[in-house]
């Protein structure tokens, strides 16, 4: 394959198993995080490498209008055109109402939903003309219902999950297929491994969502036939209460 793969939110669990299997599958993957994230980033593009892929690190504030229009512009310019575009940001809160202030309200609002909106828009840009490509967001419980102490993170992630659907509606007639991934539980990775004081038992009974299982998902997603596309996909562990 030819041409990039864009993950917005190119972090050690998730986004770096989307980049990793996509790297696989021959795309260039363009793995983003906020700039004091770089080193990181560019340890998960040399650990790609090094096993025969493709991948460059960028350093990108994604709630930045100019700097996403920059980053968009220049994958397309100097390593191709981009196929495939996820966007990965978490931005999970778990406060009270009463101690939610409009700083926190607003900058989870930001990551989850109009960073959303902004890499969806620039996405759609460069692929309406070639009239092809993939756009996933990630999603998750709270794409669907509000949870106590979810005030923020819901809000943002029912905004998340309302771009994802006007933009299916909309670009699917120009052939470009956009997804949902509803992302309901826990998934092996450090946050997880720190909170969860038996992180082991659960990963060896298949409690937590697998990140390259995930990965794996959304490679099918970006490789079905437009005769049967999947908007909306979610996954669970086995044992995950739904």
């Amino acid at each position: 394959m030819s041409g990039a793969a864009v993950i917005i939110g190119a972090g050690d669990a998730t986004g770096g198993a989307i980049a990793r299997a996509f790297a696989g599958e021959g795309y260039d993957a363009c793995v983003v995080r906020r700039p004091r994230h770089l080193d990181q980033l560019e340890a998960l593009a040399q650990s790609i490498r090094d096993t025969g892929g493709r991948a460059h690190a960028f350093g990108v504030d994604a709630r930045d209008e100019d700097q996403m229009t920059a980053l968009f512009d220049q994958v397309e310019a100097e390593i191709g055109p981009i196929e495939i575009m996820v966007f990965n940001i978490g931005a999970n809160v778990n406060l009270p109402i009463e101690e939610t202030s409009a700083r926190v309200y607003r900058k989870v609002w930001e990551m989850a939903a109009f960073a959303g909106f902004l890499a969806g828009r620039e996405a759609a840009r460069k692929m309406i003309p070639r009239e092809r490509g993939t756009v996933i967001f990630t999603g998750a419980t709270a794409s669907t219902r509000g949870g106590k102490g979810y005030a923020a993170f819901a809000g943002a992630k029912f905004a998340l999950r309302a771009l994802a659907q006007s933009m299916a509606r909309e670009l699917g007639p120009k052939n470009i297929h956009v997804a949902h991934a509803l992302i309901d539980g826990a998934i092996d990775s450090p946050f997880i491994r720190e909170l969860l004081p038996d992180v082991d038992a659960l990963r060896a009974q298949d409690r937590l969502l697998d990140p390259e299982a995930i990965a794996a998902a959304y490679v099918s997603l970006h490789h079905q036939p437009r005769t049967a596309w999947t908007h909306e996909l979610d996954l669970r562990p086995w044992a995950e209460t739904w």
